[in-house]
């Protein structure tokens, strides 16, 4: 377990296959392939919501979708119309409604809007329900409405458990991340920390294992699992140990490449053959719930302001960063771009836009140009950082001491040990 933990600072499988289309399992698909996979997901989803008879509870003054939908089907009309509406997004899943038909789903919506619950839903980042919440979420936005990614679908108990709770711990991260660097790898040493805590050290094993083995008679990783195992991490791994390996401050390019090396890039989300097109990759990430959500997520908790001291419209660089963390394990799955910053980007260029250039340099631009999350990110590395949350910084909590130094490479296995 300590080895499998060990090998991903030190070796990343290069040069998997690339896929026919940009897909989360990292499996070339068609288009049509692509919607009728869509179709039969939304409908799997909702049969296990009306499976399920509770779920946890939400922050007070939220009301969880699969609850609100339960509400629903239990008033005939409500139901009718909720029904109504699946079979539009079940169809336009496989193929445009005609204007016709796009009328009757835009009826229907209507017929709703007096059903406040459904209107006013939320879900749960990282709970069991959350594709299933997530399907009703988006379901009764459709068709209008449906296009709207820069209004996080999640409950807005992220905000608060950040300001109340977590934003100590944070602030702990970046007082001891912004001390003055030694010698000393910062990079290794965060994935030190994680080993010595169970659970991060179990679960960055697991993302390792998933990301570094090979599918049998092929040349690429299982992209679908690697993205599961690092959503487990992030949603499970307290920050104060996840965001120590994701945003560990570097002074030099060996560390650096430790840090980009992460999220094991050759699995995650580099193509052999070169970037795709941004405007294909998010159009990729639109037709998947939980991409879609996590990307709205990101657009309104990293959305910028210069009028804040912080860069944030929403003055919470904490709460941009769990939001940037979110996108990790989808299609969207963003990066360092190098050994030598802390600039971050998309896996995609705008080569082929043709009059789509300013949109496509839209999604570059919401990370390589967003001052909110580079503010964000500098803070956990800056000798002089930033005001976070307007919290004053507790003193250094020093990380755990680490006694002997186990990462001795030449204790290590061959790397195909891992693979087999």
């Amino acid at each position: 377990m300590i080895l499998l933990g060990i090998l991903l600072n030190l070796f990343v499988i290069k040069g998997f296959g690339k896929a026919n289309t940009v897909t989360a399992d990292g499996v070339g698909l068609s288009r049509l392939d692509w919607k009728i996979r869509a179709k039969r997901q939304n409908q799997k989803e909702r049969s296990r919501a009306w499976a399920v008879p509770s779920v946890v509870p939400v922050f007070p003054g939220t009301v969880d979708c699969i609850e609100a939908v339960k509400e629903c089907i239990e008033d005939s009309e409500c139901k009718r119309q909720f029904r109504h509406l699946e079979y539009c997004v079940d169809e336009e899943a496989v193929a445009p409604l005609n204007m016709e038909g796009r009328q009757a789903c835009v009826d229907a919506q209507n017929n709703l809007m007096d059903y406040q619950n459904l209107q006013e839903c939320k879900c749960q980042r990282g709970s069991r329900l959350e594709q299933q919440c997530l399907s009703v979420y988006w379901t009764i936005r459709f068709p209008q409405g449906y296009d709207d990614i820069e209004t996080s679908p999640y409950e807005d108990i992220e905000l608060e458990l950040v300001r109340n709770s977590e934003t100590s711990k944070l602030a702990s991260i970046v007082s001891v991340s912004s001390l003055p660097l030694t010698d000393q790898n910062q990079c290794l040493k965060a994935a030190q920390d994680c080993g010595l805590y169970e659970k991060c050290g179990s679960l960055r094993s697991e993302y390792a294992l998933a990301c570094t083995k090979i599918i049998p008679g092929t040349n690429h990783c299982n992209r679908h699992k690697c993205h599961r195992a690092l959503r487990r991490f992030l949603e499970r791994v307290p920050e104060e140990y996840s965001f120590g390996v994701l945003f560990c401050p570097c002074s030099d390019t060996l560390c650096g490449e430790r840090r980009r090396k992460t999220i094991v890039p050759s699995c995650s989300y580099e193509e052999r053959d070169g970037q795709p097109n941004c405007l294909n990759l998010e159009s990729y990430c639109l037709k998947d719930n939980l991409c879609r959500s996590r990307l709205a997520d990101f657009q309104q908790n990293c959305q910028p302001s210069s009028l804040s001291p912080s860069g944030c419209l929403r003055e919470s660089g904490a709460v941009c960063l769990k939001a940037y963390a979110g996108l990790i394990g989808t299609i969207m799955t963003p990066n360092y771009v190098s050994n030598s910053s802390t600039e971050v980007s998309q896996w995609c260029n705008c080569e082929g836009s043709g009059n789509q250039w300013q949109d496509c340099l839209r999604i570059l631009h919401m990370f390589n140009s967003n001052t909110c999350l580079r503010n964000a990110i500098d803070n956990m590395g800056s000798s002089t950082p930033r005001p976070v949350e307007g919290t004053p910084l507790p003193p250094p909590r020093p990380s755990p001491q680490v006694q002997r130094d186990d990462l001795n490479i030449n204790l290590l296995p061959e790397p195909n040990a891992l693979c087999g």
